[in-house]
């Protein structure tokens, strides 16, 4: 007789509450014909990436991660290449990789069971490598979104007890402190096999997927499933800058491009925006700069490598909605993405630079 499926739930105490969830997911295991779930609480020195490891090595077909975008951040890493199946039960004020894959949020009974119940799909899982002001590197996966510039300070500046009372709404004081910054980064970057550019931007954005809460597109192309990334470089000069990033992030991204009608209507990029969609990019700043990874502050970092696993991470999905992209990765073309040596240092070597 072939033995039963064992699930396990990685929960953050903070956000979760561990005996209502306890309860909410007692009868589904024996419903479903699973075995007993084993349980790992997180904790501040480990948000989750030891107690998705330690589930693997006991043998769990799916880790379920309960809580907010960190939890699941890191359980994923944990999870990246192997056959075992990440399942979404979200919490926290993000919840970002669940809107991108159309889940249901706040309703933890429809969640439990597209756990037990639903279907494989199998996604993209980004990476990134950084480097730090003394020279040392550290390597972090991401689902959703990395960037330097307006969104990392943002989350240096939001206050985390306003945040766990009033969510999103908290971010507003901290992006008009981010507004008042008028530090720009200077950056040279190399997209894939492409020629050095050098260029100043107020924020770079690096994305696996688009869309960010409040129903905001910000990369209109991204797809979780095609094996590459779409970058954006906010480069606003002046007041009129930001008005067009907000007219196209806002009124093309969010509304004309919902709809084949819309789309007709959709104008040309504008100065203020640069879009790049690609497999890997490195970048070298001019000077240390914050960092994040989904919705995570990672510190300073002097310059950054990232690439995509094509099909790197199994999700659960429910049962008949998996609407791969059009576009679908080659996994092949993993190997070519993934480096073997650190990022670089100061300058990217090699190759003339493009202004």
């Amino acid at each position: 007789m072939p033995s039963r499926s064992r699930a396990a739930v990685v929960y953050n105490p903070v956000k979760v509450d561990g005996d209502e969830l306890r309860r909410a997911i007692a009868a589904e295991p024996a419903a479903a014909d699973w075995d007993e779930t084993l349980w790992y609480e997180t904790s501040v020195e480990d948000p989750g990436g030891g107690q998705a490891t330690a589930a693997l090595e006991a043998g769990a077909d799916m880790v379920i991660a309960a809580g907010g975008d960190g939890t699941i951040r890191a359980v994923a890493e944990a999870l990246g290449g192997t056959s075992t199946s990440l399942a979404l039960l979200p919490s926290g004020t993000g919840n970002l990789l669940a809107r991108n894959l159309d889940l249901t949020l706040d309703d933890l009974a429809n969640s439990i069971n597209v756990a037990f119940g639903g279907a494989d799909r199998r996604i993209d899982l980004a990476w990134a490598e950084l480097r730090r002001e003394d020279g040392s590197t550290d390597r972090a996966a991401y689902l959703v979104m990395a960037g330097f510039g307006l969104d990392a300070k943002m989350l240096s500046n939001t206050d985390e007890e306003l945040k766990a009372k009033m969510g999103w709404l908290a971010y507003v004081a901290a992006i008009r402190t981010a507004l008042r910054d008028e530090n720009r980064m200077r950056m040279r970057y190399r997209l894939d096999r492409h020629r050095i550019r050098a260029l100043s931007a107020h924020t770079l954005i690096i994305g696996n997927c688009g869309s960010l809460p409040a129903n905001i597109l910000l990369l209109p192309t991204a797809a979780i499933d095609d094996g590459r990334f779409e970058a954006v470089f906010l480069r606003p000069e002046s007041a009129w800058g930001w008005m067009q990033i907000m007219g196209k992030v806002i009124w093309e991204n969010g509304v004309l491009r919902r709809t084949r009608w819309g789309r007709k209507f959709v104008g040309r990029d504008v100065d203020a925006l640069r879009y790049v969609k690609g497999r890997r990019l490195e970048v070298v700043l001019s000077h240390p700069e914050e960092i994040e990874l989904d919705g995570d502050g990672f510190g300073r970092a002097s310059a950054l490598r990232t690439w995509i696993d094509a099909g790197g991470l199994t999700v659960r999905v429910p049962p008949g909605e998996h609407h791969p992209s059009e576009e679908r990765a080659d996994p092949e073309e993993r190997r070519e993405t993934q480096p073997e040596e650190p990022p670089p240092a100061e300058a990217l070597p090699g190759e003339p630079v493009d202004a």
